[in-house]
């Protein structure tokens, strides 16, 4: 008898572990079918769940909710290595795990600090478009309340995650580029530590406002 319900235990523990692995392998696979324009409006989707509740959620709350569709939607790794270009290659294995986690901190906290407050906002995706280097460019705005708007333009690559995004556009100024000038002229003039210094006293300044 006790074998018996021994065997029953093994079977069910297996059957348990099988069901787990399957759905995760549904999880995976439906992710990374995943287009790069739905990559963009599920993000953009958090960015207004964030925002009418932004009072209610506070700095902490949006953080919190923000959290994981930026893991989900941005390369972050590969983005500090075109950040920090040939530079990159200078840090050492510590260096470079942490300025990877530095940076991964301060973005998701300037979204949790910049999607603070609603007010009738909404984005809308324009156009979706082939980019050189097996790239796609997804083209939106935030239209405001007073109809005014300000374009969001995505670039995406595809990784083993999926598509993910890995340069943004604000009204045609390059997030990337504008922080790959500043972060090297940092290296350059002051140090890694210095760099990690800057990064971090911006964290600590999206949390006070």
């Amino acid at each position: 008898m006790r074998s018996l319900l021994e065997f029953r235990s093994i079977k069910y523990v297996l059957i348990t572990l099988i069901l787990l692995s399957l759905a995760t392998v549904a999880r995976a696979q439906d992710f990374q079918s995943d287009t790069p324009e739905h990559v963009i409006q599920g993000l953009q989707e958090t960015f207004i769940q964030a925002m009418k509740k932004g009072d209610e959620l506070g700095y902490r709350g949006r953080l919190e909710l923000m959290t994981p569709a930026i893991n989900r939607s941005h390369d972050m790794d590969t983005i500090i290595r075109s950040i920090l270009g040939a530079n990159w290659n200078k840090l050492d294995g510590k260096q470079q795990q942490k300025i990877n986690e530095t940076f991964r901190k301060l973005s998701i906290a300037t979204y949790a600090e910049r999607f603070n407050r609603y007010d009738r906002e909404r984005f809308e995706i324009i156009e979706q478009r082939s980019l050189p280097r097996d790239q796609i460019l997804v083209r939106s705005k935030l239209i405001q309340a007073d109809g005014n708007s300000i374009n969001f333009d995505y670039v995406l690559h595809q990784s083993k995650e999926g598509w993910l995004i890995i340069n943004i556009l604000v009204d045609g100024v390059s997030d990337l580029a504008m922080k790959r000038a500043e972060y090297n002229a940092i290296l350059k003039r002051d140090g890694f530590e210095a760099l990690i210094a800057m990064l971090e006293q911006k964290i600590l300044q999206t949390e006070q406002n």
